[in-house]
């Protein structure tokens, strides 16, 4: 199969494109630094299937940067039929030297190159001009315009690819082929683009005025966040109440007595309350408690994804970067922070575009703090019980803010171990609004890398915490002469002081495979689902309890997959166990010291 490598700076739209080629749901944002792995699809050109593959985005073919270190590797150790730069179409003169470097490696490989200049709604707004025939004539490139967001000019660039690959390399410079003739590309670019003197994002300006004030900037920032948790509280309860309720109706109404009419059949020897209390009690209630917070995933990452690709992180980044400095990080590191809420592993992966090692393991360590979407779901289900529907959004949004105070004070301890000695730079992208098919495929996305952690972990979790809670055979299920039992009276003294007890502590040591497990396991611990379940632990732990266990579940140790991004990441096992250590720590110093506080006001 034939392959082609997509290549481009940051913030041209190279994913927006590749999900547009290849229906893929690579994940697309309006800042730099987004796409940090070796993103791949297979594309129907013609009458043949090639290999598309996204690399990340980058300014320099001669850089250090990590990212800039794949590329190159990637183009020199990867057999490549053909290249395909995409280029800003608003932002041109800063990304020809890019591009004269890829002509130059592409003539020294043989290799085929297609120029795309996307984003051409932008560039017209502004009143740019690109003669694309006089590009392709002069420099031998099949070079194309077109608007990746609206699917407007991507029917041909798949014929420009196709003949690319038919033709092979061309002849880019009547030069001598181990030279490249900078002044003529550079003539060739001059004359063939028209910018006018005054082109500018207006809009963007007038809007950079406010959400950029110095005095301002930060508290609306924060007002949006704020408002973004209100939103998918208030949209979102009620649909994750209803689906609540339609998994327990599914369950007494149809799978109880299909479960008994199917064991009915079954040889008397294996008609074992045992395997029904397995199948319903442990998988289904697990599944289904973790399921019904499905709604409330994707409204928040749609909205989480509006403000992501409008390009307002790139500013949060700009106006955080002074205070995070004060911290031993910048504006970067809280771009990072904000990317965890996604999930933390690409997150960790995104610090591949910080140059400096003790910036970027600094980063990696803050990084886990952030408020990641499988620890919503364990603070939407514990606040929904124990808090007034006017405290929830509050009550989450000081559960963001501790995540950000978490990260700040371990900055602040390992700064001076992880120095950061690299300026920071970092592209200010114009604000555009996302289209509606980029944010139903970013809700789709979430809910499949939802569905497909729920397959490779939640399973297995809830499976092996209904083993635990249900041996040995003479113990009742769910009590403390379980082995689950057992493990968490063993840990009691270290927990009860933080107002957690012997289930929830059972709940938190499977968290450590993955945050998801959280519900599910509570749902088989306690034998109930829904809003039986709702009630049970109600009845069992107050609000301040709830926010104890909440605090150390935001806190404490990172999941399994986390910690195995930070070993190949960090290539640093001391690194790797601090990085494993020191949160479970902290969370029990945040989370002893709240509840005590917390009983000592309120007795």
């Amino acid at each position: 199969m034939k392959r082609i490598a997509m290549i481009g700076m940051p913030n041209t739209g190279k994913s927006t494109l590749f999900n547009r080629l290849t229906g893929s749901h690579a994940k697309v944002g309006n800042w730099p630094g987004l796409t940090v792995e070796l993103l791949s699809a297979r594309l129907p050109i013609g009458d043949q299937l090639v290999q598309l593959v996204d690399l990340p985005g980058i300014y320099d073919l001669d850089g250090y940067s990590d990212d800039e270190r794949v590329v190159t590797r990637f183009l020199d150790e990867v057999k490549l039929d053909a290249l395909l730069f995409v280029m800003n179409a608003s932002q041109t003169l800063r990304q020809q030297q890019l591009l004269a470097q890829l002509l130059q490696r592409a003539d020294t490989l043989g290799l085929p190159v297609v120029l795309a200049f996307n984003m051409l709604d932008e560039a017209s707004a502004l009143g740019i001009r690109i003669d694309s025939e006089a590009i392709a004539a002069g420099l031998g490139l099949p070079t194309c315009l077109l608007s990746a967001k609206y699917g407007q000019g991507t029917e041909r660039l798949l014929p420009a690819l196709r003949a690319a690959l038919q033709t092979g390399a061309q002849n880019l410079t009547p030069s001598d082929p181990a030279g490249f003739d900078t002044a003529r590309f550079e003539r060739i670019m001059q004359s063939s683009i028209d910018v006018p003197a005054l082109a500018s994002h207006q809009l963007t300006e007038r809007l950079d005025r406010v959400l950029l004030h110095p005095l301002f900037g930060l508290p609306i920032f924060f007002g949006v966040m704020f408002g973004l948790f209100q939103l998918v509280f208030t949209l979102g309860k009620p649909l994750q109440d209803a689906l609540a309720w339609g998994f327990g109706e599914l369950r007494s109404a149809a799978l109880e007595p299909l479960l008994s009419t199917l064991l009915s059949t079954l040889p008397a020897a294996l008609q074992s309350s045992l395997l029904q209390g397995f199948l319903l009690d442990g998988l289904y209630n697990g599944l289904s408690t973790v399921a019904s917070f499905v709604p409330l995933i994707v409204l928040f990452f749609l909205f989480m994804g509006m403000v992501e690709d409008a390009g307002y992180l790139s500013r949060a980044a700009f106006l955080m970067d002074g205070l995070m400095a004060r911290f031993g990080l910048d504006g970067r590191s809280f771009v990072m922070l904000l990317m965890g809420f996604g999930c933390n592993v690409p997150a960790l992966m995104g610090t591949r575009v910080i140059r400096s090692r003790g910036l970027r393991l600094l980063t990696m360590l803050v990084i886990p703090f952030s408020l990641c979407s499988a620890r919503m779901q364990v603070f939407v289900f514990f606040i929904a019980i124990l808090f007034s529907p006017s405290s929830g959004p509050l009550v989450l949004f000081s559960l963001y803010l501790f995540g950000i105070l978490s990260a700040v004070l371990t900055s602040l301890l390992f700064k001076r171990q992880l120095v950061n000695n690299e300026a920071f730079v970092l592209e200010m992208p114009p604000y555009r609004f996302p289209t509606l098919r980029q944010m139903l495929l970013r809700g789709w996305s979430e809910v499949g890398h939802f569905l497909k952690r729920a397959t490779r972990f939640i399973i297995a979790g809830v499976t092996a915490v209904w083993l635990l809670t249900h041996f040995p055979a003479d113990a009742a299920p769910g009590s403390l002469d379980t082995w689950a039992g057992q493990l968490g009276s063993l840990l009691d003294p270290l927990m009860r002081p933080l107002g957690i007890d012997p289930m929830l502590t059972i709940a938190l040591m499977f968290g450590f495979i993955a945050k998801e497990i959280v519900i599910g396991s509570l749902a088989v611990i306690y034998n109930q689902e829904g809003s039986a379940l709702s009630a049970t632990i109600a009845q069992q732990i107050d609000a301040i309890q709830a926010y104890s266990f909440m605090l150390f579940t935001l806190i404490y140790t990172p999941c399994l997959s986390t910690v195995a991004t930070l070993q190949a990441e960090s290539k640093s096992l001391r690194f790797t166990v601090m990085a494993v250590l020191w949160p479970l720590l902290l969370a029990w110093l945040a989370s002893f010291v709240f509840y005590q506080l917390a009983r000592l006001l309120t007795s």
